[in-house]
C-alpha cells in the first residue's frame, strides 16, 4: 500500500489546489505500480505553521512562498 506524505506550508496551497495534489500524486503512484493500487494508494497533506518551516537557517513564511510563487522577491 503506498503513502504518499506531503508536507507544506500552512496557507500556502488552497483547497482545491491540495485536492488536484493529491489526484495527480495517486496518477504517478499507479502510473508506475499499475491501476491495481489506486484503491490503495494513501496522499496525506500535513500543513506546516507558517515560520515553522526553515531553510537555510531561516524561517519561512506563508507571504513569502506565495511572493516567490508569484515571481516576485521572498
Amino acid at each position: 500500500m503506498p503513502l504518499v506524505n506531503v508536507k507544506v506550508i500552512e496557507g500556502v496551497f488552497s483547497a482545491t489546489q491540495k485536492t488536484e495534489m493529491v489526484r495527480k500524486l495517486t496518477d504517478a503512484i499507479v502510473a508506475v505500480e499499475g491501476e491495481h493500487l489506486r484503491p490503495l494508494t494513501l496522499v496525506v497533506i500535513e500543513e506546516i505553521k507558517s515560520g515553522d518551516w526553515g531553510v537555510a537557517g531561516q524561517p519561512v513564511t506563508a507571504a513569502e512562498v506565495k511572493a516567490l510563487a508569484s515571481g516576485g522577491p521572498a
